[in-house]
């Protein structure tokens, strides 16, 4: 691999936007339906014929055909997909937050997979394994060489299957073998700490079927250890979305009821909608409010929002909502620009079309569909500078990216930019043989943004980005 594609594919693993999802499983399609074109139709049969007939080797009925419905539904956007039977699995674990592997949160370093923290629980916490521990072997197959996917699915693997790393402990100088156990992890969507006295940081990574539960005890926990909270900070960067419903939540816990946090508008009468600050407009299968006990305070706690080019999805509408009702400053970078909702429809037992219904809007309004939150404080990465945003995927440059309502033209000098950052970017890896050093881990000592969040909630000076401008969705005008 040359190392013009090690760079990008590095850079491009935290930059995927998730889908914004109702899950509404729906087996059947609409009764409406428009007239089917009987001719092009028939070609698509003739077609199929003739590969049966007359390609080189035998070609599998069922797979063509699912090749054929995932070709389709792939012309339409981005985030469109239909779902066979192994992505109809990993997308229903995506969206539960279980899965079935070792159980253990992880990064990357010098090539080499990172524990960055064992989930409590796991049988990686049960076995010992600590924050910082380098994986250097899975099984059989060295890590060394092979992307982060690829190693997380080396760990995963069947309930009650036995997987072995091997372990390299910097503290101990040490490595060694250990074999675990695959079980059922529930994935932790939300994590938070005091930072300092009076001072909370809150991180959701992913809106998931758990992570308002997880994200109501967790919250609870901090007011317990700082019952008079000063300042929150709620970090969504990196977060690629989730659920319609868990932003709506998450929301509504900052918001005075019944205020709009989102609107939806599609083509079907379902997609036409507008949701409040409301259990009603958040809760999707009855029951209990999990937001029901948070503490009054928590409206009026001073808040800031952080976001970057990865926030994406439900993450924008949560920053959208706070901001449009000024209920929170933000800060950080513009979002990744995904303002688009997938609803899932069922086929089959084992298969699924996610399709894209409607585009959503803040309350004020706006959508962000290609153009993303323009945060109230721009931040560099670092203290010297942003090192890796010129090179992130957003939805504007994605092909076949909805418009947000205006035909637009292609951004010739972000383009210009991002060439030019990916070129200098790819001379350092060639001169040092390595690749850049990753930023800080979110919520550390050296995350520079945070520190810059805590400054502004308590009224010390901020280092504000010398550099970054609002990227917009350029339309092009009459003339």
């Amino acid at each position: 691999m040359s190392a013009k594609f090690k760079v990008v594919g590095w850079l491009a693993l935290g930059v995927v936007a998730g889908a914004l999802t109702t899950m509404q499983l729906q087996a059947n399609a609409r009764s409406n339906l428009s007239p089917l074109p009987l001719e092009e139709l028939q070609q698509l049969a003739a077609v199929f014929a003739m590969i049966k007939s007359d390609y080189v080797e035998p070609v599998d009925e069922k797979k063509l055909i699912n090749d054929a419905i995932a070709g389709m539904v792939a012309g339409l956007d981005p985030h469109s997909q239909f779902f066979d039977k192994k992505n109809f699995k990993e997308f229903r674990e995506g969206t539960t937050g279980k899965f079935v592997g070792v159980g253990i949160e992880i990064g990357m370093e010098d090539g080499l997979v990172k524990i960055v923290s064992p989930i409590e629980g796991s049988p990686a916490f049960r076995a010992g394994l600590k924050s910082g521990d380098l994986i250097s072997k899975i099984d059989d197959s060295l890590v060394r060489g092979l992307g982060i996917d690829q190693a997380v699915k080396r760990m995963r693997g069947e309930l009650g299957s036995k997987v072995q790393l091997t372990i390299y402990r910097k503290s101990e100088n040490r490595s060694f073998p250990i074999t675990i156990v695959r079980e059922e992890i529930h994935n932790r969507s939300v994590r938070g700490k005091i930072i300092e006295p009076g001072y909370a940081w809150l991180r959701v990574s992913q809106f998931q079927d758990s992570t308002v539960d997880d994200f109501a005890k967790k919250l609870e926990e901090l007011y317990k250890q700082e019952p008079h909270l000063k300042g929150l900070v709620l970090d969504l960067r990196n977060d690629p979305g989730g659920l319609l419903e868990a932003s709506v939540a998450i929301s509504s816990a900052f918001l005075t009821k019944d205020l709009v946090v989102v609107s939806t508008n599609g083509q079907i009468a379902d997609s036409k909608a507008s949701f409040k600050a409301n259990p009603d407009d958040y809760l999707r299968r009855g029951g209990s409010d999990p937001l029901r006990n948070l503490p009054a305070a928590l409206k009026k706690v001073p808040m800031i929002v952080l976001v970057n080019e990865g926030s994406a999805s439900a993450s924008e509408i949560v920053a959208g909502a706070l901001q449009d009702h000024k209920r929170a400053l933000v800060m950080g970078a513009q979002t990744f620009g995904k303002g688009s909702v997938q609803t899932v429809r069922q086929l089959s037992p084992e298969t699924a079309l996610k399709i894209t219904t409607a585009r959503y809007y803040t309350p004020s309004g706006r959508s962000i569909q290609a153009t993303g939150i323009l945060p109230d404080i721009l931040l560099d990465e670092t203290a010297e500078g942003n090192v890796f945003a010129a090179l992130r995927t957003r939805e504007a440059d994605l092909e076949k990216h909805l418009n947000n309502g205006k035909e637009e033209i292609k951004d010739e000098a972000r383009e210009k930019a991002r060439e030019e950052a990916r070129e200098k970017l790819e001379a350092e890896y060639a001169k040092k043989n390595e690749p850049p050093k990753p930023l800080p881990e979110f919520g550390s000592a050296e995350d520079f943004q945070l520190m810059q969040a805590l400054n502004q909630l308590k009224g010390l000076p901020v280092m504000v980005s010398k550099t970054a401008i609002e990227r917009k969705a350029e339309a092009k005008t009459d003339e």
